[in-house]
């Protein structure tokens, strides 16, 4: 706005005093004129100028939400990429679990296999050793007992292994879904975050708009009261 009102004045500055009124009006009437025409070609700048940036912001809006939908797209990539890792991983762990369990039955079923033989051959040395005396029978009781333990220590340890799989794997899964969470708040995050620039560059223009507005209702009054001046 200075510079509106420096050029009107340079503008209003060169007529000179005449006792002439007819050709003092004239003169004052072509200094309006050029004053007007310089103020039309700086209003015409200041449009020029004003849709440019315009532009510009909306272009920058535009760059920027494609951007977001762009990260918003690797995110859910991301995403898929993780729940196909996970149902990998649990598919994985439930395969290593069965056989896990395959092995355990077919061990089960070997030191039952193995306990059959050792009563078949007990019961041969039983009755070939009779003679020999309790002492031995006795003996061939508590092996076996130690077998049976052996045995159910085995289970139990099995068993062990397989719950430990099954709580590391359900452990993960919640990472991971943790993990999703997380990236979903950043995605909002992000979302608000450039919502509120686009907002802020609307509000930027709408504030130069009326700046624009007020200048040229400065301008008209000043060139309503000039020729009361003169």
């Amino acid at each position: 706005m200075h510079r509106y009102n420096t050029k009107i004045m340079a503008a209003m500055s060169k007529t000179p005093p005449n006792d002439d009124a007819e050709l003092t009006a004239q003169r004052e009437l072509r200094h309006l004129t050029d004053t007007i025409q310089v103020m039309r070609d700086e209003l015409e700048d200041m449009r020029a100028t004003n849709a440019q940036a315009i532009q510009d912001a909306i272009s920058d809006s535009r760059d920027e939400v494609r951007q977001l939908k762009d990260t918003a797209q690797a995110l859910r990539d991301e995403m898929d990429k993780i729940r196909a890792d996970n149902d990998a991983a649990v598919q994985e762990a439930i395969a290593a679990n069965h056989g896990e369990i395959v092995i355990l039955r077919e061990t089960a079923q070997a030191l039952r296999d193995e306990m059959d033989n050792l009563v078949f051959e007990r019961n041969e040395a039983v009755q070939a050793a009779i003679a020999e005396g309790n002492a031995e029978i006795l003996q061939l009781k508590a092996t076996a007992q130690a077998l049976r333990d052996e045995l159910e220590l085995a289970r139990f340890e099995k068993d062990e292994e397989v719950q430990k799989a099954v709580s590391q794997a359900n452990s993960e899964i919640a990472e991971l879904k943790e993990t999703a969470g997380t990236l979903r708040d950043e995605l909002e995050t992000v979302t608000g975050r450039y919502e509120n620039r686009i907002q802020d560059l609307q509000r930027d223009h709408r504030d130069e708009n009326k700046h624009l507005h007020e200048t040229i209702s400065e301008l008209r009054d000043m060139l309503e009261k000039r020729p009361e001046t003169a």
